[in-house]
């Protein structure tokens, strides 16, 4: 690859900042690539020559924070790393999954809603840990497990959570209960 010129790496800096701001300030799931060529100054060629659609901007401004989890998942400490038992990893992969829900929620619906979601790199890696936390623990049929225990992590369920008035404390809470399906079955 071709290393980047300094206007292209200035244009993809405002137009990040610019989305950021945009997906903070609307609906995620309203914004138009209109909206983030406006914000960020530069024309809409500009911005598709990059970025295809709004979904691939969210996704950029999202990777750095789940690539940040996936590192520690592989390589952090207990519970999140690896050491732990299978149910007390799950468990710390929800609560890092609700912090994460938590601060960049709007991102993750402009990336992750419906059908979407599966077709996300992340939702891959993520879909791996808990298989391989299922298997650790014997449960029979792990693949038809796996994504019932991701569902609850679905951006637009966790953003339905809070707007009934659940606190990021109280969902985790939930979630490190269903965690404990791991620990009464094998």
């Amino acid at each position: 690859m071709r290393p980047e010129r300094a206007d292209a790496a200035r244009n993809r800096a405002k137009i990040l900042t610019a989305a950021a701001a945009v997906f903070a300030e609307k609906d995620p799931r309203t914004v138009t690539m209109d909206d983030v060529a406006k914000a960020a100054g530069v024309g809409r060629g500009t911005l598709y020559r990059r970025y295809p659609d709004i979904g691939s901007i969210a996704v950029a401004l999202l990777d750095e924070h789940e690539t940040g989890l996936q590192r520690e998942l592989m390589e952090g400490p207990p519970p999140l790393g690896p050491g732990a038992p299978p149910a007390d990893r799950l468990a710390a992969f929800y609560a890092a999954m609700v912090d994460l829900l938590e601060a960049h929620g709007d991102l993750a619906l402009a990336t992750e809603v419906g059908g979407k979601r599966f077709a996300v790199g992340a939702y891959g890696f993520w879909r791996a840990h808990v298989l391989s936390l299922l298997r650790e623990a014997g449960v029979p049929s792990p693949e038809a497990l796996a994504d019932q225990l991701l569902a609850p992590l679905a951006p637009d369920v966790f953003v339905h959570q809070r707007a009934q008035g659940l606190s990021p404390s109280q969902v985790k809470a939930a979630l490190a209960r269903l965690a404990t399906v791991l620990s009464h079955s094998a």
